[in-house]
């Protein structure tokens, strides 16, 4: 599984003009899954974004975690992650399936909220209008297949 993460001081999701989700002070996650992910995927992810020491303490450094802050999360799906530029046209043949791109996002936001995290999220499969104020600005990419 493939992450973006954004330092957010807040951010929202809707759908054809309705908030579905949002959070607070805490993280906006865009999330892909990818072919041959496993099972074990989404929780490996989920306990790293969880203990990721990218908010500030009390001297300006980036010290804290989400959980330490009490923070929140929303998670959005974005299979363009996946995207391969080899061209012009991106492809995103690396991307899971939709079903079980579905399941494993489902299960990230899932294993996220049980590492402590409250989470939101957005409509898997949907054409969404995500807006956020970006804090720092800190933006991190993440791999679940990365150490």
């Amino acid at each position: 599984m493939r992450a973006v993460l954004q330092r957010v001081s807040r951010a929202q999701v809707s759908v054809e003009g309705e908030v579905v989700g949002r959070c607070g002070p805490g993280l906006m996650i865009l999330v892909c899954a990818m072919q041959g992910d496993g099972d074990d995927a989404p929780a490996r992810l989920a306990a790293k974004v969880a203990k990721m020491r990218i908010f500030r303490d009390d001297q300006g450094k980036m010290n804290l975690s989400v959980r330490d802050i009490g923070g929140s999360a929303l998670v959005v799906s974005q299979f363009t992650l996946a995207a391969d530029l080899r061209g012009n046209r991106p492809g995103f043949s690396t991307a899971a399936a939709p079903e079980e791109g579905k399941r494993l996002y489902e299960a990230f936001a899932a294993a996220l909220a049980a590492e402590g995290v409250p989470v939101e999220t957005g409509v898997f499969g949907a054409e969404m209008a995500v807006e956020l104020v970006n804090d720092g600005p800190v933006t991190i990419w993440i791999d679940s297949a990365a150490g």
